[in-house]
């Protein structure tokens, strides 16, 4: 239980594949101008992230076990996930045509969102040796960290737009500056430590 915690801490807050990783950053700072459609676009994140963790991990197992793994992995995984996101648009389409809208061209981007091919990428590292629970945290807390993210960004815009900038600092001089500080104040979570915290 206590190394599903750190998994969710470090993927929300040390590890954030947006600030930390700098992974998907297309949609951060392209669906990130209102809160709605950063929420929408980050639920959407969240639920493909989570679906493709266990998907993929299932299909890691059976490319390794048929020695396929090295040839094969990148190409299935973003196949899993363009099936994901499709199915995400379809269901968008019919229950929040609003949403569906607003996200635009930026919901079939998430097929491209690297950090959903990252998150299924870590999940399979060796190295990383999650099991199946831990991949499915893993990824859902990626896209919890994504999410926050961009919530985050979306409002501190919103504010922006009514305030008083250069000309020079207007649109994504200042969005990216604001990106900057938020990974920077992001970065102060990673001398935190969960372990002593927990008594560990």
């Amino acid at each position: 239980m206590v190394d599903l915690l750190l998994i969710s801490f470090g993927a929300i807050f040390i590890s954030n594949f947006v600030l930390a990783r700098f992974l998907g950053i297309c949609p951060f700072l392209g669906v990130s101008r209102k809160i709605e459609t950063a929420l929408g676009m980050g639920f959407a994140v969240i639920f493909v992230m989570t679906m493709a963790s266990a998907i993929t991990y299932g299909v890691q197992k059976l490319l390794v076990r048929h020695g396929l793994a090295e040839f094969l992995q990148t190409i299935s995984f973003i196949l899993v996930i363009a099936v994901l996101v499709q199915f995400v648009e379809m269901i968008l389409r019919k229950t929040s045509p609003g949403l569906y809208q607003a996200l635009g061209i930026y919901l079939p981007l998430i097929t491209t969102n690297c950090a959903v091919l990252g998150v299924a990428l870590i999940n399979a590292d060796p190295g990383e040796g999650y099991n199946f629970i831990q991949a499915m945290v893993n990824g859902f807390s990626g896209g919890v960290g994504f999410t926050l993210a961009i919530v985050l960004f979306a409002g501190l815009r919103e504010r922006l737009e009514f305030a008083p900038l250069p000309k020079a600092m207007e649109g994504f001089p200042i969005a990216l500056i604001l990106a900057g500080l938020i990974s920077i104040a992001f970065l102060g979570f990673s001398g935190f430590r969960l372990q002593a915290l927990l008594g560990l």
